[in-house]
């Protein structure tokens, strides 16, 4: 026991599983715990000579850029949670996103916006309203054609809300022509970006005196693209991720729905399968006033054929 203690006090790369029973048990008692050798990332990666990002290459050679970088690496090391879960819905979350991005002619690489606006998680909810994968505000959802309201809420519609990502981000591009320049611009503004290329003469974010968090944003997205290519840099070894599981069928609906639990029954799921497959539904029915057309999904579930 003593020996265990003093490796565990020495930080050595193995983490042991001690029972409490073992500090007052009998030593056969204690001869019987099993502890596990487990690979234990005590150091971020090193700062990388350069990371490619929408067509440019971002050097790190100059020594505030290789500080504001390095920052960034050991916040991913050590943010274990955010980290593991973002690995585990990568798969998912980027099979539906990147080819709407690729149709829309927005660089892959934006993709990364989500994991600093979201964590991936399609159901984030910031303390400013801000709401889904991409983040929306209320108003600026709708200024994009999202619709925005107590029955549906198109920010959580995973499909409709990377388009309304893609116009804001083409729209931005057009008028900053770099793509960093327009992610700093997904944080901080368009308005507050163009201002400050004004003020200080410069024109892309990266040469910018910015306010902390949207000097961090842009380094934030380098290293997301960095950890999601190399986790294992990180210390990350996650196998087990969460799947996409395509949709069983897409049905198209112009007409109120009085019971969303009828609703999903009538389609051979359950209220919670629907709910989750289409999470900007956001009561239990659907009045549709207006008669709008809108499409629901009806999802394969893992419990389909058992």
């Amino acid at each position: 026991m003593r020996k265990i203690l003093h490796l565990c006090a020495m930080n050595k790369p193995l983490v042991y599983l001690l029972l409490t029973c073992c500090l007052t048990a009998p030593a056969a008692a204690c001869a019987q715990v099993v502890y596990v050798p487990e690979e234990v990332h005590f150091q971020a990666p090193r700062v990388p000579d350069f990371v490619e990002f929408a067509g440019q290459t971002y050097r790190f050679d100059r020594p505030d850029l290789y500080e504001r970088m390095d920052r960034e690496l050991i916040n991913f090391t050590y943010g274990h949670t955010n980290s593991t879960l973002m690995l585990k819905r990568a798969e998912r979350i980027f099979r539906q996103i990147v080819p709407i991005l690729k149709e829309n002619g927005v660089p892959e690489d934006l993709k990364y916006l989500m994991a600093i606006e979201s964590n991936l998680d399609p159901k984030a909810y910031s303390t400013a309203g801000a709401a889904g994968l991409w983040q929306f505000m209320k108003a600026t959802g709708q200024q994009y054609g999202l619709e925005v309201g107590s029955e549906v809420d198109e920010r959580y519609n995973i499909e409709k809300a990377t388009v309304a990502a893609c116009k804001y981000l083409k729209e931005a591009y057009a008028k900053y022509g770099d793509w960093m320049t327009v992610a700093a611009s997904y944080n901080a503004g368009q308005g507050g970006i163009s201002k400050r290329i004004g003020d200080q003469r410069q024109k892309k974010a990266m040469d910018l005196f910015l306010p902390t968090e949207t000097s961090r944003y842009m380094f934030r997205i380098l290293t997301a693209k960095y950890f999601f290519e190399h986790p294992e840099d990180f210390g990350f070894h996650v196998t087990d991720t969460y799947p996409y599981l395509p949709p069983k069928e897409t049905v198209t609906v112009s007409e109120p729905i009085p019971n969303l639990t009828d609703f999903a029954e009538e389609h051979g799921t359950t209220y919670f399968f629907l709910k989750e497959a289409n999470l900007w539904l956001r009561s239990d029915k659907l009045t549709n006033k207006a008669a709008k057309t809108y499409r629901i999904i009806i999802p394969t579930t893992e419990y389909d054929g058992m």
